[in-house]
């Protein structure tokens, strides 16, 4: 690791989480049960909100890209996680790290302002209620989500074409779980200035507008909800933004932690448990916080395994008739 090309650099070595084989194998056990709640929770969500004609909505359309999301997600860090827990050796290729680089900021920006088209839907649907399905149309949903993914497409594309013209001269050896860019910034033996700043800026401003479209929709929501006189038309009005404002709140708290600072306060160990949270923990969170906190999709829930048992039953009868 001597050139000064970071082409000569053909693996990195990730240190993962602990030396310690017992935690490595209680961690192991611990993500795998995690990932597999994810794995099932976010396609269980796809699967019911497609097969629920009555869940065919502005509002679940964006809980099942969200869904997807967290789905695709879960699969850029966490499967590389357990097998490193497993194994002594910790290589990961360099086009490997950049393509976990480039998929984790894509879907975390995506996600950023997916969220901000969520709370925009809630805006609509409780101060404009009567122009929610003209507001909201079917135009307009697909044209919000296009602009979702372009924007995590463009970002991640520019974050990694900058962090891809760092040299690594002295050592190949990420202090992290994965490819993060805080880890691989600090690996580097160039000055990094410029592209800390690049970073920061394209990081700052996509969380500056979602954020900013988020308050603004909920402060206006929260003022029509303060103009309801009846106690159980405020509950319902809240009910219908409660899973949505826990799940930004828990992904944003530790995105705003982990990314909004420069890279000389960068604390591995903290750093670390916020990362294990929002790239393995919250997308198994996000499917529990949108079903267990949601009557529609408990009883779409109920509709589609009826409808199934029913299918099944009426497949035995005519067998049995044959």
């Amino acid at each position: 690791m001597d050139g000064r090309n970071n082409t000569n650099v053909s693996h990195f070595i990730l240190t993962g989480l602990t030396d310690s084989e017992e935690i490595q194998l209680v961690l192991f056990v611990l993500f795998l049960l995690i990932y597999l709640t994810s794995v099932l929770g976010n396609a269980g969500m796809i699967l019911i909100i497609r097969l629920d004609l009555q869940l065919h909505t502005p509002m679940y359309f964006f809980l099942s890209h969200l869904s997807f999301l967290d789905l695709i997600y879960s699969n850029v860090v966490t499967p590389k996680t357990l097998e490193n827990l497993l194994t002594s050796t910790k290589y990961i290729s360099y086009l490997s790290c950049f393509a976990q680089m480039f998929f984790f900021i894509f879907l975390g920006t995506t996600e950023c302002f997916l969220l901000s088209s969520m709370a925009y839907d809630r805006y609509v649907a409780i101060c404009n209620p009567l122009q929610y399905p003209v507001l909201m149309s079917k135009g307009l949903c697909y044209s919000l989500i296009s602009g979702c993914y372009l924007k995590g497409f463009l970002d991640s594309t520019i974050n990694v074409l900058c962090m891809s013209r760092l040299h690594f001269c002295d050592s190949n050896v990420i202090h992290h779980f994965f490819c993060d860019t805080s880890p691989i910034l600090a690996l580097s033996c160039t000055n990094t200035q410029h592209i800390e700043i690049m970073i920061f800026i394209f990081a700052g401003s996509t969380l500056m507008v979602s954020v900013i479209t988020i308050c603004v929709s909920y402060l206006s929501i929260l003022s029509t909800v303060l103009k309801i006189t009846s106690t159980s038309g405020k509950q319902k009005a809240f009910s219908t933004c409660s899973s949505h404002l826990l799940g930004v709140t828990i992904f944003y708290g530790t995105m705003i932690f982990t990314y909004l600072k420069p890279r000389k306060s960068y604390s591995l160990g903290k750093d670390q448990v916020a990362s294990i949270f929002y790239t393995i923990v919250i997308p198994m969170l996000n499917p529990l916080i949108y079903s267990l906190r949601n009557k529609e999709v408990k009883n779409a829930l109920i509709r589609v395994l009826q409808k199934t048992s029913g299918l099944q039953a009426i497949k035995v009868t005519v067998l049995l008739n044959c």
